[in-house]
């Protein structure tokens, strides 16, 4: 706290009217970034499954869009950690919305290389989807973090839900356009994208990270005045050196974070192994597309649906037990979706449905309890540097996915997700006893 009363008040006063705006900014930009991603994701696999003419390498596309979601979640916290939240996030739309164009020349020209390059640029949208939960909280309340990054997350669910079931309409815009009919989604994601970056650029103003920051850096200057006679070593503003530290050494130094990276990544794996790989296991029981765009929807609205009440039983009971119960919920998922019949089933739907549900409950938790045990002007590099490994380990995930399906089949691939779902809650343990010894 800085020692004029008045200049906190004013502060607290400017930040919270910022972060009525940016949580309003936030929720409309996750909404038409969520049709963007979920439109492309519903049919990525069934399109890389007619232009490779292989079933074995269905589940690359959604796995290259898990890798570009990775590599460019490190890009985007580069950038936002120098320059500001707001263009970082929208330089994930755009190139998303490339993505997506890219996709459809592919769809069309029928070259597989040439759609896992576009599919892993429609992670982009992923990337900023992600980053934009930790913008939620820059201005919050540590009493609301939780609430705040669950609404951000919960808003994905008016465009996710939405999007899978454009996959009928895509047909006949795509058709219209002169298209084929199984690139028609990503049509309406390039859209998607495309007005989330404008409504970034245009409404996330003051930058929710540089005006925390810039009180952070106002309180240090107060509480610690520089000493002329005293030479400044690093040539560099504190953002600036602060973006310089890599956050690896910051991530090791501290098992809290550890954990809550470990829950994050195996609880994205879980999900996403199962998810990519479920329209090709409904494929083979012939499945229309409607139907399997209805599956995904329930499976989306099971991820974002019920997030607020996660973010409150996070402010409420802590982030370790919604995590452990994170864990249990994917196991019951897994156990259901896994016993399932090819084609469209109750099983299905209802393990896909809590499929979803444990990853709100491990996604919401871990990010709430990275975001508290990481410095603040380390935040943006320990953010991106975990979403890149998140996006790693679900690739590594979806890329296994396939091979299990085409060697094994469905059950045995929510077996595997099952080892991976028992981390989750070895992860919630682990939380557990950093936080005993701290």
């Amino acid at each position: 706290m800085t020692g004029d009363p008045a200049a906190t008040a004013s502060f607290e006063d400017v930040a919270r009217r910022a972060q009525h705006r940016t949580l309003g900014t936030l929720v409309s930009t996750q909404a038409l970034g969520g049709v963007g991603v979920s439109a492309a994701v519903s049919v990525n696999a069934l399109l890389a499954k007619d232009v490779s003419g292989s079933e074995k390498l269905a589940g690359l596309a959604q796995t290259s869009a898990v890798v570009g979601a990775a590599v460019v979640a490190a890009l985007l916290a580069r950038v936002m950690s120098r320059h500001g939240r707001r263009p970082g996030l929208t330089l994930g739309y755009l190139l998303g919305t490339a993505g997506a164009v890219i996709a459809i020349i592919a769809g069309t020209i029928r070259f597989f290389p040439l759609l896992l390059v576009g599919s892993a640029l429609l992670g982009s949208a992923t990337a900023a989807n992600n980053q934009s939960r930790y913008a939620a909280t820059d201005l919050s309340h540590p009493d609301h973090r939780g609430r705040h990054l669950s609404l951000v997350v919960w808003a994905t669910t008016i465009g996710s839900v939405f999007g899978p079931n454009l996959a009928g309409p895509g047909g006949a815009v795509a058709r219209w356009v002169g298209v084929p009919a199984m690139t028609g989604p990503f049509i309406f994601s390039a859209v998607g994208m495309l007005l989330a970056a404008g409504v970034m650029t245009l409404r996330l103003r003051p930058d929710p990270l540089l005006l925390a920051r810039s009180h952070r850096e106002a309180e240090a200057a107060e509480l610690h005045p520089a000493v002329d006679d005293v030479p400044d070593v690093t040539g560099l503003a504190p953002a600036a050196e602060a973006a310089a530290v890599r956050a690896w050494p910051v991530i090791r130094s501290s098992p809290r974070i550890l954990a809550a990276t470990a829950g994050m990544a195996l609880s994205q794996a879980t999900m996403v192994s199962v998810m990519v790989m479920t329209p090709i296991h409904m494929d083979h029981g012939h499945a229309s597309l409607e139907i399997i765009g209805l599956v995904i929807s329930v499976h989306i609205l099971g991820m974002y649906a019920f997030s607020p009440l996660v973010g409150w039983l996070v402010d409420r009971v802590g982030s370790i037990p919604v995590l452990a119960a994170g864990g249990v919920t994917l196991l019951a998922s897994l156990a259901l979706a896994g016993s399932s019949h090819p084609g469209a089933s109750w099983t299905l739907g209802v393990g896909l449905f809590l499929l979803g549900v444990g990853w709100s409950l491990g996604a919401v938790s871990a990010s709430t309890l990275l975001t508290a045990a990481t410095p603040a002007e380390y935040r943006p590099q320990v953010q991106g540097t975990t979403d890149m490994i998140v996006g790693f380990t679900a690739a590594a995930g979806g890329a296994v996915a396939g091979l299990i399906v085409g060697w094994l089949g469905f059950g045995w691939l929510n077996a595997f997700a099952a080892v991976l779902a028992f981390g989750v809650v070895a992860a919630a343990q682990a939380a557990r006893a950093a936080h005993r010894t701290t």
